[in-house]
């Protein structure tokens, strides 16, 4: 069975999205990438996957803010 324009297979969801890195971060992918020879996708797909538990314990920005007063800018 074909697939129709622009659908996109129940099991691989490939919606194409801009990331901007900054130069010196984004050349240590490429050299993992090429290390591991994968895909710079692969790369950040798996790094995002091995640090989210990480990465939800950081707290919201929006987090407490009606519990606390916000604090006077230090001079």
């Amino acid at each position: 069975m074909a697939m129709k324009r622009g659908a996109v297979s129940k099991g691989s969801d490939k919606r194409k999205q801009s990331l901007y890195f900054p130069e010196a971060m984004l050349q240590e992918i490429k050299d993992e990438a090429a290390r591991l020879d994968r895909s710079l996708s692969w790369i950040v797909q798996r790094a995002w996957k091995i640090s989210r538990p990480d990465i939800r314990k950081i707290p919201s920005v929006n987090e407490g803010e009606e519990d606390e007063p916000a604090a006077a800018p230090k001079a």
